[in-house]
């Protein structure tokens, strides 16, 4: 095996012991099968790689199918975002599926099974249903409606479709084992009514397929070869292969269902149940709020496609869910933002510096370099001038031997700009600092190739001149919850781990040349982290979010 070809992992080797058995490798086709009821989040953009990933290993199509059957809760806006996921973070689908397209072939799928004795309906109460069904250690029992005629199921399931009853009198189930030790199996829904209008069919059908019934047929009908499910789903082989027997023609592929783990990520939550409470109790913003796992939120806060991908490979897939530390996340994006963010100067907390030596009223284009990683970036011209913003916690009139940014008598280097050293500052009558006084080496200019710019100083500080300044709006978004798994308490609801410091709104001072940058643009503040422009800018007023920090601010805490 050549060094660089990396070993499969358990799915891979699923799909290299078929086609090693005769599948035919044209006969591989995947899918990726989200319900648009939600947006998707951090886990769906693994299972997005996962897939079509395969579909690039293979060199085989993938189809995005849309899993509709529950106009109570889907909208087309969801469709509509899922399909904007899934191309940003770089693929692209075969064929786009719906399972509503199959409404007509699943009805009469079902209507052949009534006629073959293997479906009936049945009349009870879910109450009644689920108490019939019994426990998973005690078997469950024939209900007073199993054993209706053909006739009568027949005519009455058509008078389901026909709109004819509420939503409660009646369900299709499937007539399978009530003894059976999984609790899956005994008879369950195939149908409902549902008296809701369909994103897509509109009013055309008042009953809707259940998941269970929908989810093997349609990869049927699509000549799935493999459809990979998360590990809740692995009781739902035994009837996802139930079905098929009931309708899989010999001449045709049979797809197979298997079962990968979910790979969580510390301090977020990923239920949509939970993400949903979190927005109408108005904890965040809305489902792109940049503190939400959610892909567009992760986009919106400038997660880059990228990190993820690189992300959701690097954890590799298991057979045991497990919960990823939301660092390995933070890492990928760091490293990805490391070579394709452009360097600036942004001040987020700042005071005024002056330089008392240097002239008033001089204003110096100095030049600065885009980025140091890539100096094929080319670089940009900053203003400097007699009077400049410092970050306040750069400051102290005096410091100890550990302390290398600025105090009264000790010399630092401004980024790109003059060596200078600190004199003395101004205090208010509460005490506190409100300017600084510096002088600087007028000979120290960078890259001026003086010897005084060659002079080594321990410090060096971003600035931004106070005349050119751009006002900006920074939010300074921290993680959302405090612990790492904040909905496996089963002592406290998970709203209790909300961090009430996830978000902080402040002004910052910026350089000029950030007014061109657009919304969705990354840059590093140098020093501080990396900030995406938010589309919440405007042309007087710049928004920018912070994607994440230099370096790993929770590691000492979470230890």
């Amino acid at each position: 095996m050549s060094e660089d070809k990396k070993p499969n992992n358990f799915i891979e080797d699923i799909i290299e012991d078929d086609l090693n058995n005769g599948l035919s490798k044209d006969k591989l086709r995947f899918r990726f099968p989200p319900e648009p009821n939600g947006f998707l989040h951090i886990g769906h953009a693994s299972a997005i790689c996962l897939n079509f990933g395969l579909g690039e290993k293979f060199g085989q199509p993938v189809n995005l199918r849309f899993d509709d059957t529950n106009p109570a809760k889907e909208e087309a806006k969801y469709v509509d975002a899922i399909k904007k996921d899934v191309e940003w973070l770089g693929y692209q689908w075969d064929e786009l599926c719906f399972a509503s397209d199959y409404f007509q072939e699943l009805y009469d799928w079902a209507v052949q099974m009534i006629k073959d004795g293997k479906a009936y309906v049945d009349s009870q109460s879910s109450e009644e249903i689920a108490d019939q069904k019994g426990t998973p250690t005690q078997p469950g029992v024939n209900g007073p409606f199993r054993d209706r005629s053909v006739e009568e199921n027949l005519a009455l399931f058509k008078g389901m479709k026909n709109g004819e009853y509420g939503e409660s009198e009646h369900v299709l189930r499937a007539k399978i084992n009530m003894q059976s030790t999984n609790m899956l199996m005994r008879d369950p829904i195939m149908y409902r009514v549902v008296n809701r209008s369909h994103h897509r069919t509109g009013e055309a059908w008042k009953i809707y397929p259940m998941y269970d019934w929908t989810h093997g047929e349609s990869d049927y009908l699509e000549q799935i070869s493999h459809s990979f499910c998360t590990l809740e789903f692995l009781p739902h082989r035994e009837l996802y292969d139930w079905f098929l027997d009931q309708i899989v023609a010999p001449n045709k592929l049979r797809p197979k269902q298997r079962e990968f783990a979910r790979r969580n990520v510390s301090h977020t939550v990923t239920s949509k149940r939970k993400l949903q409470k979190l927005v109408e109790q108005g904890i965040v913003t809305g489902w792109d709020d940049p503190r939400m796992t959610t892909i567009s939120g992760l986009r919106r806060r400038g997660y880059t496609a990228n990190a993820i991908k690189n992300f959701a490979e690097s954890i590799g897939i298991g057979k045991r869910d497990n919960l990823v530390d939301m660092n390995h996340l933070e890492f990928h994006l760091r490293d990805d933002l490391n070579k394709a963010a452009d360097r600036v100067m942004c001040v987020l907390d700042p005071i005024k510096l002056i330089i008392t030596n240097y002239p008033e009223g001089k204003v110096e284009m100095l030049e600065a370099e885009n980025s140091q990683e890539d100096v094929s970036r080319g670089y940009r011209e900053v203003p400097f001038s007699r009077e400049v913003f410092i970050e306040r916690e750069d400051y102290k009139e005096e410091g100890n031997k550990k302390f290398f940014r600025l105090k009264n008598g000790k010399e630092v280097r401004l980024k790109n700009a003059y060596i200078i050293k600190g004199e003395r500052c101004i205090k208010d009558a509460d005490g506190n600092i409100t300017e600084i006084h510096a002088t600087y080496d007028p000979d120290s200019r960078s890259s001026s190739g003086t010897d005084a710019s060659m002079r080594k100083v321990k410090g060096t500080l971003h600035w931004v001149s106070v005349a050119h300044a751009l006002p900006v709006e920074v939010r300074l978004y921290d993680r959302l919850f405090t612990v790492a798994s904040p909905d496996t308490d089963k002592e406290k609801d998970f709203m209790e781990f909300v961090n009430p410091e996830s978000l902080e709104v402040i002004t910052a001072m910026a350089e000029p040349a950030m007014k061109n940058l657009a919304a969705g643009d990354t840059v590093q503040f140098q020093r501080m982290g990396y900030f995406c422009v938010d589309p919440d800018s405007t042309e007087d007023l710049m928004v920018f979010n912070r994607t994440v920090t230099l370096r790993d601010t929770w590691a000492k805490l979470d230890t």
